[in-house]
């Protein structure tokens, strides 16, 4: 009785329905994950099996033959497609007996179950110790990201081998029993991809010697049969290519994404760049092994195994894009010494590996060298500079604690309806906030670009009907005061001159200032009205996509002046359809004036005096009058972007509640950093 409540149950029994309540919610999210993985799957075998013949699985056709039987005929180095090793092709002849159609089929679900195997192993692999959420979810989210990966999808597209070496890498380092197998596996791995001999001095450094030894002969042992076997195609990859350099295309291709590429693309040639690759690679090779070891010997060996494949990636005379898999591993590294930070270098490594370069940087002639080599220069980092954490930091397991504001009351009972998004309190990291702002907005241009509305005469007859429609609405409410203002403004010239260059400078330089202001001075509302902007922005390409509209500049008969682009021939039938730089028909709603709107808002919010707030107010007014003097938009445009902004901070208030109270940096406290642990947990925790 003493351990009843007052209405007779079981203390106890509240217990156990919370345990109950947080499994269900755990099986629940395991559950989705999993068929996100089921989902992901089955559309890249939809994307390589809908490709057409000749298109998909390019990498195989050296042994395609007449009558649509594969056959090996001549040497597999007739064509650069194959760049496998002759041990490779040794493996893969006895598939040259299957029909083409057959061995497409079984290639690929081939494939997909070796990248479900690296995914399961690679989740097996954490570090000890690992919560149950952590092994419950690890794995389907492991293979998620592995199916969503460039070098995956490459390599189901391609029909390249490329998952094998590291799926045998991952199982001799974490599955295999005994040193003898685990090196037969690498070596093997390492016949299919020479560069994974750089595993061999991980194995040795860290004791494992008999494996090292094994991983040799295992790789020796497999060459010396394929020359045995093709004795002339062992001489061609190996002495006429230089270990394959030359096969699969020109080795400055952007494809390759290795230092003797990334030297090339940057003008060297001769015997420089080879000195200067040589150099590099050794020293490169050198850091790599010795960070990996030490990581290894710390506990962190999926981690030693990623750091050693990114070295192998820089230091290979061709690392064609299917290859570069390793760098995806080295997201189980933890950097950062804040909570907040954790996300950073995980994010970074997702981003690289799933999303083409272009998005990841602007295109500029002065980040071209980044842009063009961003696997490797990730891969680089990973292998010598990122700081990953030790096992034995205090940060390791718990890291300085995110701070958050106190949440006001709201005015409805169920705000916010997202209640763990809380208001942080501390600034958040640039570096991961320039990047996604960077991808989001990279994605903003590739959706507002694919909202043609149909083909290209189809697309601007609907735009223009649009228009039409627009026209009439405003000559209903009396408001179509375009051709006016247009003609006004353009009859005086230092008036035209101001509304052109507000127009042109403005749309993005005030936002990012506002955006930058609030960062370095109110986190806690710079979190808030950038949830808010990146709300409205999302409506905005839903109304891009569903009501291309032309703006009054590109409609005929109207008689509007393009006062910014200058005189426009409208005879063209192509003209203000897709340019490679813009989507001329994303009139409605107008984000010209719905991002000056939430500048003027957020400033008349946040600033702390009336000149401010009615300064940062001028800035939409000014916006208004210039998209609609310079012929860029009609005046329901303006309404419209209104509409999404509003929408934009009320979809933020009900998902996060009101603003938070504190929005000043909190000062720095000692007793917020972890203490070091005492040395007999550390060494319990490492065992």
């Amino acid at each position: 009785m003493a351990n009843a409540e007052h209405s007779g149950r079981p203390a106890g029994a509240f217990g156990a329905t919370a345990v109950g309540a947080t499994r269900a919610r755990l099986h629940a999210a395991r559950l989705g994950l999993w068929a996100v993985a089921a989902v992901l799957a089955v559309r890249q075998v939809a994307v390589v099996l809908s490709t057409p013949r000749g298109e998909r699985l390019t990498d195989l056709e050296t042994w395609v033959g007449q009558n649509g039987v594969l056959h090996v005929k001549g040497s597999l180095y007739d064509s650069t497609r194959f760049t496998g090793t002759p041990f490779g092709g040794l493996v893969l002849k006895p598939l040259t007996r299957a029909a083409e159609q057959a061995l497409g089929w079984g290639w690929t679900f081939g494939s997909l179950l070796l990248v479900v195997a690296l995914g399961l192993v690679a989740a097996r692999a954490l570090p000890e110790p690992v919560t149950r959420r952590a092994s419950l979810l690890a794995a389907p989210v492991a293979i998620s990201l592995l199916m969503l990966s460039l070098p995956v999808r490459n390599a189901l597209w391609l029909g390249q081998t490329s998952i094998l070496p590291v799926l045998l890498v991952l199982c001799g380092c974490f599955v295999a029993r005994g040193e003898r197998t685990s090196g037969v596996l690498i070596g093997v791995a390492a016949a299919f991809q020479p560069t994974v001999l750089l595993f061999a001095p991980l194995l040795w450094f860290t004791g494992r010697r008999r494996a090292a030894l094994s991983t040799g002969l295992t790789f020796l042992a497999c060459t010396l049969l394929a020359w045995a076997a093709m004795p002339h195609d062992s001489y061609t990859y190996w002495v006429h290519h230089m270990a394959g350099t030359g096969l699969g295309g020109k080795a400055d291709d952007l494809a390759n994404q290795s230092l003797h590429g990334a030297l090339l693309r940057l003008g060297l040639s001769g015997p420089l760049e080879i000195g200067l690759f040589l150099a590099l690679g050794a020293a490169v090779a050198v850091l790599g092994v010795r960070r990996a070891v030490r990581y290894a010997r710390d506990g962190q060996l999926l981690l030693a195994v990623a750091i050693t494949g990114c070295a192998a990636i820089a230091v290979s005379p061709t690392t064609w894009q299917h290859q570069l898999l390793w760098v995806l591993l080295a997201v189980v590294g933890r950097v950062g010494r804040r909570a907040s930070d954790r996300l950073v270098w995980p994010v970074a490594v997702v981003l690289v590996m799933t999303l083409p370069a272009r998005m990841m940087l602007p295109n500029m002639a002065a980040l071209y060298p980044l842009r063009d080599n961003v696997v490797l220069l990730a891969a680089l980092a990973a292998a010598t500079v990122v700081p990953f954490l030790s096992r034995t930091s205090p940060y390791f397991y718990r890291p300085v604690p995110t701070e958050y504001a106190e949440q006001p009351p709201a005015r409805w009972r169920r705000v916010p309806l997202v209640p763990f998004l809380r208001r942080v309190l501390t600034r958040p990291n640039l570096l991961l906030e320039l990047l996604l702002i960077r991808v989001t907005y990279a994605a903003y241009q590739q959706v507002r670009l694919a909202a043609t509305g149909g083909t290209n005469s189809g697309g601007r007859a609907r735009a223009e009907a649009h228009g039409h429609q627009v026209l009439d609405i405003e000559r209903f409410l009396h408001i179509d005061v375009e051709h006016w203002a247009n003609h006004a403004v353009v009859k005086v010239d230092w008036l035209r001159n101001f509304f052109d260059f507000y127009y042109e400078s403005f749309h993005f330089v005030v936002p990012l200032s506002v955006l930058a202001l609030l960062y370095w001075r109110r986190p806690v509302d710079y979190r808030w009205a950038r949830s808010a902007l990146g709300f409205a922005t999302l409506l905005a390409l839903v109304g891009f996509w569903l009501y291309p509209l032309a703006p009054p500049r590109l409609m005929p008969h109207l008689g509007i002046i393009d006062t910014v682009h200058g005189v426009q021939d409208f005879s063209q039938p192509d003209y203000g359809t897709l340019t490679a730089l813009t989507n001329q028909y994303a009139a409605m709603p107008s984000l010209h004036f719905g991002w000056s709107l939430w500048c003027g808002l957020v400033i008349a919010i946040v600033a702390p005096k009336w000149w401010m707030k009615a300064l940062g107010l001028l800035h939409p007014l000014f916006t208004v009058s210039a998209i609609v003097a310079t012929g860029n938009h009609w005046v329901l445009d303006a309404v419209g972007g209104a509409v999404v902004v509003v929408a934009g901070f009320a979809l933020t208030y009900a998902l996060q509640g009101p603003r938070g109270r504190m929005t000043s940096l909190p000062a720095a406290r000692e007793e917020d950093a972890p203490r070091p642990r005492e040395p007999e947990r550390e060494r319990a925790a490492g065992a």
